[in-house]
């Protein structure tokens, strides 16, 4: 744990979260929520010194309860369990002898599984990984008397309203969050869900997002999955392209099964690749956590097909191979070893992120990548807030922001806003391009900037101060109120 920790903050590599997978407890004894004593002798301590260095943690549970667990026999006892036709308890001998199912249709269940979670908590955990809950029988009956065929479906439901809702009890409204790898009609309300085990090549890096475009199609507003995929173990080549893919979707993680998923354990390029893209996504936190905010007030997922975001241009129905990232940018990841990306761009003008290359939409695209690039496209007449730190993906967003605005339409306002961390609104900021004029307004208590991207025609700025950087124009202003840039 320790030397995984070290070794990204050694390397200068953003790290939020801590996960600890299911060997976390003793073998056969899940799940008993009880800290395996042999591998962590002090997890109260262990935690506190994670949690000292600025990290969240996160633990690995299930709803099923084996036969060696504590809890079993008290699951047993109190009625908790889901049962079979005659009255014995369901079991099934999967991964962990004999095991039990919890009854999430028993109120009562509910808060016994709910206060052994609650423990965790109490002692430093911040989050829980709730995997399974699809392999579902449908031979049972449940406390309740509902329909096994349509629990089936359902189960996951429960089981992720639980111990969500025991989150948000005592974290606070806002602060709950799950990694949950099952889910049903209705699940988008407790996020995040993840995309389960998928094997490690490019085939099933482009099935996961085929599979994550899908599911957000279905109403879910975000979408995670495991960088370099599960199953087995990437070639260093797939692995730096599934970082660039893997950190820009709205939720990022390195997590497989039979390898550990650092980069240092692929090659030092690979260190470079993923330090690089989360120190980008760490940068463009103020954008991705304004339409985070817009996802869970209105729905609209935060990282989405190319036909939801481009209704009326048919081409986009059929595009599966990349998406937006919010309203503004498009990803297109790579699929092959060669590094070649095949893309489409709606109309439009489109500026790459990375390299300010101009592109025109409406048609396909053809170009090869090397491993620190990809297509991140700017829409047309968009700002992109970019923050003034990268090392760390919680920051004051608006301290110091600076607005990017890409290929301005004549007349047609381009507009963003910002909000900190308890998602109170901190800025709002328009740029409209009148002709020969761009007008600037920026509502903001804190330092800002303004970049026109690709603009180097500025002639006099009323009320700031410009300098040409390269193919862009930085504006700064003097005091509040307007400004105004008149080109040539």
């Amino acid at each position: 744990v320790n030397k995984f920790v070290d070794g990204m903050f050694e390397r200068e590599i953003p790290l939020k979260v801590f996960h600890f997978d299911c060997f976390w407890m003793k073998d056969f004894h899940w799940s008993d929520f009880t800290w395996d004593s042999r591998v962590f002798p002090d997890p109260a301590g262990m935690l506190k010194r994670l949690k000292d260095k600025g990290l969240k943690i996160c633990v690995w549970i299930n709803s099923y309860i084996g036969q060696e667990s504590y809890m079993f026999a008290e699951g047993v006892e109190k009625g908790y369990f889901v049962k079979r036709p005659n009255g014995d308890v369901w079991q099934w001998d999967m991964w962990q002898p004999g095991m039990a199912l919890v009854d999430f249709t028993n109120p009562e269940a509910c808060d016994w599984y709910s206060k052994k979670l609650e423990a965790l908590l109490d002692m430093g955990v911040d989050s829980f990984k709730t995997d399974f809950g699809e392999r579902i029988p449908t031979d049972v009956v449940y406390h309740d008397g509902s329909d096994p065929y349509k629990m089936h479906n359902f189960y996951t439901q429960l089981y992720n309203k639980t111990v969500f809702e025991l989150l948000e009890r005592k974290l606070g409204k806002g602060e709950a969050v799950l990694f949950a790898r099952s889910a049903t009609a209705g699940g988008q309300k407790f996020p995040v869900h993840w995309g389960g085990d998928c094997w490690s090549d490019y085939e099933s890096m482009a099935e996961s997002l085929r599979g994550g475009l899908s599911l957000i199609m279905s109403g879910f507003g975000f979408w995670s999955h495991d960088i370099g995929g599960f199953e087995s173990t990437s070639t260093p080549d797939v692995y730096k392209r599934w970082a660039a893919f893997g950190l820009l979707s709205t939720h990022s993680r390195l997590h497989g099964s039979s390898s550990y998923r650092v980069p240092w354990a692929y090659d030092e390029e690979s260190v470079d690749v993923v330090r690089f893209f989360t120190r980008l996504k760490a940068s463009l936190m103020p954008y991705i956590f304004r339409n985070a905010i817009e996802t869970s007030k209105i729905g609209v997922p935060s990282m989405r097909s190319m036909v939801m975001e481009f209704t009326s241009d048919p081409v986009c129905a059929y595009l599966d191979r990349q998406y937006m990232l919010g309203d503004s940018l498009l990803v297109a990841p790579i699929f092959n070893e060669e590094g070649l990306a095949q893309y489409y761009l709606p109309a439009g003008r489109w500026t790459n992120f990375i390299n300010g290359e101009v592109k025109v939409g409406g048609s396909f695209y053809n170009e090869k990548h090397g491993y620190l690039s990809l297509p991140l496209m700017v829409k047309e007449n968009s700002i992109i807030p970019v923050g003034a730190k990268d090392d760390n993906p919680e920051y004051d967003y608006a301290d110091g922001v600076i607005l990017k605005a890409y290929e301005l339409v004549n007349n047609a306002p381009a507009s963003t806003v910002i909000y900190d961390q308890k998602s109170e609104l901190q800025v709002k900021a328009e740029v409209t391009k009148k002709d020969n004029q761009i007008n600037i307004n920026v509502e903001s208590s804190k330092a800002y900037s303004v970049v026109l991207v690709n603009v180097t025609n500025v002639a006099s700025v009323e009320n700031g101060k410009m300098e040409v950087k390269g193919n862009d124009t930085v504006i700064t202003p003097k005091v509040s109120g307007e400004v105004i840039c008149k080109l040539n």
